[in-house]
């Protein structure tokens, strides 16, 4: 599945922290999504291991941006709380790589890959500020 509840809390989560200027800690941003705080966290320390967010310890701790809205894709974020680029299908780039190792003789195989090569594209030029506007 190409955006999952974790990508889209994710989005939703970067949307609230473009929007101000301190860092924001985790109970606050799941009070106001509406989100679980454990798996909010999870969420947001994958951001911050793959270099989205920065996160501040302390009372005033939290997390914020570290890059602007226009320097973050849709495919650094998903990638970053999935652990792997986000796929529409089981499908492969690479013929050798097919989970099901029949690649050599799937008809759709070359139409899937060009599929997801495209949207790959797309996610990589679509940044936050393209979903905040």
């Amino acid at each position: 599945m190409l955006i999952t509840r974790a990508s889209e809390y994710a989005i939703l989560s970067l949307i609230v922290l473009s929007k101000t200027s301190s860092p924001v800690d985790s109970e606050t941003l799941s009070h106001q999504l509406s989100i679980s705080k454990s798996f909010l966290a999870k969420i947001l320390q994958a951001l911050a291991k793959n270099g989205i967010l920065k996160s501040f310890k302390g009372v005033n701790g939290g997390f914020a941006l570290l890059k602007k809205p226009k320097d973050i894709s849709m495919l650094s974020i998903m990638s970053a709380v999935e652990g792997k680029a986000p796929a529409v299908f089981d499908c492969s780039p690479s013929e050798k790589d097919c989970p099901s190792e029949k690649a050599s003789i799937c008809s759709i195989w070359p139409f899937l890959n060009k599929l997801q090569g495209k949207i790959d594209t797309f996610l990589d030029e679509l940044t936050l500020q393209d979903v905040i506007e």
